[in-house]
C-alpha cells in the first residue's frame, strides 16, 4: 500500500499541474509495466510525494526521480534518502540533464502542463529508454493514439506513432486523484520501434509536420505555398490536393526522407 501521510504531506500546486495519483490499482498496473522492461535503470518524472517511488525502489535497480516541486524533492528526499539506489534530480524535466547511460524504462504521472513537450524530449533527444510508462490528460492519450482522418490525429500522433509501439494499459477517471482533475486521464506504455527514425529525421519530420499542420483545413498545397510546389509535393510523395489529416504516418516519413534529400532548404529555413 502506499504511504497516505506522504500525499496529505505534499500540498499539490495548480501551477505544477500536479494531480497525485492514489487508485492503488492504477499504482499496481504502472509499476508493474515499468518494472517489467529489463532496461538496468528506471526514470521516474514527477513523482511528487513517492508513491510510484517506493514500489519502484522495492525493485531494487538504481532509480533516478526527477521533480521541478521543491517541497516534493524534500520529501522524497526524507523518505528515500538512506535508499542507496535512490538517486534526486531537481528541476524541470524538458530541460534537465539527465545521466548517459545504459537504457532507461522510463515512469510518471506527469504534470498536465508539461506532459506533451515532456514526452516530445524523450522521443527527440538521445535518452535510450527500452520502455516508458506514462501518465497523460485522456485527450493527449488520444491524440497519441490517433489515425489518420480522424479529429485526434497530428503530429504528435505521426512522431509517437513512428517512434514507438502504443499501448493504453488503463483509463482512469477524475476520482483517482488528489485533486481530482476535471478530466479523464488514460496511462500510455511506449515500446521503441526497430525501425524507429533517426534523431535527424524526427527533428526533420516535425518540420515537416508543423508546416502541413498549419492549418488543419487548408490543403498541403495552401499551406506549403511560398516554400514548396505543388511539383515538389507531388515528387515527394505528397498529393497537394490533400489535407495532412489524411496522410499516414509511413507516408510522412518517406516524404520528410524525399524532401531532405531533394528540398534540404526546407530545414535551414525558419518557416513564416
Amino acid at each position: 500500500m502506499s504511504d497516505p501521510s506522504a500525499i496529505a504531506r505534499l500540498r499539490p500546486k495548480k501551477a505544477l499541474g500536479q494531480n497525485f495519483l492514489v487508485n492503488e490499482g492504477a499504482i499496481a498496473t504502472i509499476v508493474g509495466a515499468a518494472l517489467a522492461a529489463k532496461a538496468p535503470r528506471l526514470l521516474e518524472i514527477g513523482p511528487g510525494p513517492g508513491v510510484l517511488t517506493e514500489r519502484l525502489l522495492a525493485d531494487g535497480r538504481p532509480l533516478w526521480a526527477v521533480d521541478l516541486d521543491p517541497e516534493a524533492c524534500d520529501l522524497l528526499r526524507a523518505r528515500f534518502s538512506d535508499r542507496p539506489q535512490f538517486h534526486l534530480l531537481q528541476g524541470d524535466a524538458v530541460r534537465l540533464p539527465v545521466p548517459e547511460g545504459a537504457p532507461w524504462s522510463v515512469v510518471g504521472n506527469l504534470p498536465y502542463n508539461a506532459a506533451t513537450p515532456i514526452l516530445a524530449r524523450l522521443l527527440t533527444e538521445s535518452i535510450p529508454w527500452e520502455r516508458m510508462v506514462l501518465m497523460f490528460q485522456l485527450e493527449v492519450a488520444q491524440k497519441l493514439m490517433g489515425v489518420p482522418g480522424t479529429k485526434a490525429y497530428g503530429p504528435l500522433s505521426v512522431l509517437a506513432q513512428l517512434c514507438a509501439k502504443l499501448t493504453r494499459l488503463v483509463k482512469l477517471g477524475p476520482g483517482s486523484f488528489r485533486p481530482a482533475p476535471q478530466v479523464d486521464s488514460a496511462v500510455v506504455q511506449f515500446e521503441p520501434r526497430a525501425d524507429a527514425p533517426s534523431l535527424a529525421e524526427r527533428a526533420a519530420l516535425l518540420t515537416v509536420l508543423h508546416r502541413s499542420f498549419a492549418h488543419r483545413r487548408k490543403t498541403l498545397a495552401n499551406n506549403w505555398q511560398g516554400s514548396l510546389s505543388v511539383e515538389a509535393l507531388t515528387n515527394v510523395g505528397l498529393a497537394s490536393a490533400l489535407r495532412a489529416e489524411v496522410i499516414t504516418p509511413a507516408a510522412w516519413l518517406a516524404a520528410t526522407r524525399a524532401l531532405i534529400s531533394q528540398h534540404p532548404e526546407v530545414f535551414s529555413s525558419p518557416c513564416p
